[in-house]
């Protein structure tokens, strides 16, 4: 076994991770993304705060104290460790 089928095998067992193609199947539309909803974080600074998701590369926005923002599931460690950010659902 190559380490790309192992790879394969892998990521197909992530949830919202789209499943591999078939080597013989053409490139369409990317898969839908997956929503885990409720996944909310707050800001909790004094003005606004701007932050790139390290891992899907999505900007949120908190544009003031309190404001409360939806985050991917993917970036959630990243924004989780950011002090004045807090996951309220």
């Amino acid at each position: 076994m190559c380490c790309g089928k192992s790879r394969a095998q892998f990521q197909a067992r992530i949830p919202g991770y789209p499943p591999p193609r078939a080597a013989n199947q053409t490139a369409g539309p990317p898969p839908p993304f997956v929503r885990y909803p409720g996944l909310i974080f707050e800001y909790t600074g004094l003005t606004g705060l701007t932050v790139a998701g390290p891992v899907t590369g999505r900007v949120y926005r908190f544009d003031r104290p309190g404001a409360r923002v939806e985050v991917d599931p993917r970036d959630r460690a990243s924004i989780a460790a950011i002090p004045i950010l807090r996951q309220v659902r």
